[in-house]
């Protein structure tokens, strides 16, 4: 329980609290808290899920100041104030990805680090894809690569897809809607 919070930081993405808190055995101490508004993150798949083994899915490849370089990734961005996380999806894969979704079908939610942070990011699965014009913010250094799924779970399993989102959307879609 909370009983006491005070701002430490404020950015242009995050917030920094420092909280006192009582912990369940009654004691109390203090704990560092980074506020996020919760982002979504979107599996597009340019190919017909129906009857199809090994969907095509457009991965991205982003440059990641704070990983050191590129990364493999789904589309994904930080809800606004007030935003819906489906609309926050949609507007997410056109701006990365370039494409917009004829069908959207909500994953399931994460904590992405909740001993520091209360993020949450809500992961869908995107459809029926439509070329679009993508809008990329001026930190966004972003190739689209479509690849089929076998070798997305395979550069899960080797490692090279390392981001936390793509790998619990990616295999969360493959396990729980394709069922392989």
């Amino acid at each position: 329980m909370q009983l006491e919070s005070r701002r430490v930081y404020t950015g242009r993405v995050v917030r920094v609290d420092v909280d006192t808190v009582r912990f369940p055995d009654g004691s109390t101490g203090e704990l560092e808290i980074i506020r996020h508004p919760g982002a979504a993150a979107i599996v597009p798949c340019a190919s017909d899920l129906q009857g199809n083994p090994d969907p095509t899915i457009l991965l991205i490849r982003q440059y990641r100041y704070a990983a050191g370089g590129l990364l493999w990734e789904i589309p994904a961005g930080t809800l606004n104030p007030g935003e819906d996380p489906e609309a926050c999806a949609r507007r997410e894969l056109l701006e990365e990805a370039g494409v917009t979704a004829g069908r959207l079908q909500r994953l399931t939610s994460i904590w992405t680090t909740p001993g520091f942070t209360d993020e949450v990011i809500h992961l869908y699965l995107a459809s029926g894809l439509t070329a679009g014009t993508p809008s990329r913010e001026r930190d966004e250094f972003i190739e689209v690569v479509p690849q089929p799924l076998s070798q997305v779970l395979a550069r899960i399993r080797d490692g090279e897809v390392r981001d936390a989102k793509t790998v619990v959307a990616i295999l969360y879609m493959a396990g729980f809607v394709l069922g392989m």
